[in-house]
């Protein structure tokens, strides 16, 4: 009795957390205002926007320093798309010839921005790079009205990759806007240096090869602080602050791909997955159904649990959902009903040899275990190597097809047991042999 007791216990709980799990997927619908309420996350081929793929120029890196190169990059890029205003972009490291040697891979960089409809105008923002310098002047150049500013000042060795930081203010008495610029601690010991050194001569900043301000240096500065107070509109000093923030990129990229996906077409493919999914899913109910009677109808109820289960993970932590990844989805469902199949035909062969309900039960899923652990194991295990070498799109489907596997597992051993033992059936009456039985028997 104790132990018919735990498994009802198990099994109201897992129906009453599925009911919770149904809700909290619906939330954003039901209740969008609500702190739980959270969208799912979709991939740029259902939402639509820009897909882009950068090769990195790794040549001038030594092996041991291309990781960090790499990530580095793409912290960049991040950046950079960040201050874009992207929802929810997807910036990744691609490597391609996994079994070369470092140096000898194609290293690439995934950018997806979803909900973008300009590519050019993401092109630019992504591989633009401000260059900014400081000259000094040049003592072999008399300085006349004539003399072309780019001739009378010289490279002083202080440049943007010593950039810490720059914010926009405004001036106290003009209220004009200025650009404040903190530099590193190398950079900070190296304006020190260059500004003691000049005293009363010009230190010329200059962005991408253009002159924007010309101060002439009065004191040694120490704070490894500088301003740029040039004719700039708000708009335009905030632009800059933006580009000057987003920094260098540590390694030159070329873009070798690049793709528009308009939002109807988006669309489109979404629906065309969630109906082949439903569909799919509605098929394999009614197959459970005719085919295992009622053991098909607790299989039911335990594949919406894994379903619940499964979107209910997809927005916790969050899985970007692509098109890849409904059909990883929907293939899991495949598992999820593989295993409880296994389990019901064992449950069939234990109720031929005469033995009781009950007990054929808790033989069935004993029985069934080790052939439902060697085939989900054996599927992972692809799952986990398609995901580690495979493209991004690949890699969507692995995710949501491992996750799939190990929720699947849950489901058709916990969820499904609980639900048959928890009804304590017994007796070998006409109605019970029909329910339990299977086919056209």
């Amino acid at each position: 009795m104790a132990v018919m007791n735990k498994y009802r216990f198990t099994a109201v709980l897992v129906l009453l957390s599925g009911l919770a799990l149904g809700y909290f997927d619906a939330l954003h619908l039901v209740n969008p205002d609500s702190l739980l309420a959270k969208p799912f996350k979709f991939g740029l081929d259902l939402l639509g926007g820009v897909h882009l793929v950068y090769e990195a120029d790794v040549s001038a890196i030594t092996p041991i320093e291309i990781e960090n190169s790499m990530e580095g990059l793409r912290d960049v890029i991040e950046q950079r798309v960040n201050l874009f205003g992207v929802t929810e972009p997807v910036v990744q490291i691609e490597q391609k010839g996994i079994m070369k040697a470092v140096e000898a891979r194609e290293h690439r960089l995934i950018v997806e921005l979803p909900g973008v409809t300009d590519t050019n105008q993401a092109i630019k923002m992504i591989g633009e790079t401000p260059f900014l310098e400081f000259r000094l002047e040049n003592p072999n150049i008399k300085i006349t009205e004539d003399t072309l500013v780019n001739e009378a000042y010289i490279p002083s060795g202080l440049d943007g990759r010593f950039l810490e930081k720059s914010t926009l203010e405004f001036d106290g008495t003009t209220m004009q806007p200025q650009i404040s610029l903190v530099f590193n601690k190398e950079g900070g010991d190296l304006f020190a240096t260059i500004t003691r050194a000049n005293i009363d001569k010009t230190l010329a900043i200059f962005l991408d090869g253009l002159p924007i301000s010309t101060p002439v240096i009065r004191e040694e500065i120490v704070s490894g602080k500088a301003q740029i107070s040039g004719q700039f509109t708000p708009q335009e000093a905030k632009t800059l602050v933006q580009r000057l923030n987003s920094g260098a990129l540590p390694i030159p990229i070329k873009l070798i791909s690049q793709q528009a996906i308009g939002p109807t077409l988006g669309e489109s493919v979404m629906l065309k997955g969630i109906n082949a999914g439903l569909y799919g899913i509605l098929a394999v109910m009614i197959f459970l159904l005719f085919w295992y009677r009622f053991p098909g109808l607790i299989a039911s109820l335990a594949l919406g649990i894994y379903i619940v289960l499964m979107l209910a993970l997809f927005k916790a932590i969050p899985i970007t959902i692509t098109a890849a990844g409904i059909i990883g989805f929907v293939m899991s469902v495949g598992m999820a009903v593989d295993a409880n199949i296994l389990i019901f035909e064992r449950m069939k062969e234990e109720l031929d040899e005469g033995k009781p309900l009950n007990a054929a039960l808790k033989e069935g899923f004993d029985r069934a275990w080790p052939s439902i652990r060697d085939s989900n194991v054996s599927s992972l295990i692809t799952g986990v190597i398609l995901f580690w070498l495979g493209t991004s799109m690949v890699q969507g489907f692995a995710l949501t097809f491992s996750i799939g596997i190990l929720v699947s597992m849950f489901t058709a051993i916990t969820v499904t047991k609980s639900f048959l033992l928890a009804l304590g059936l017994k007796g070998e009456g006409k109605a019970t042999k029909f329910l339990f039985g299977s086919g056209l028997k």
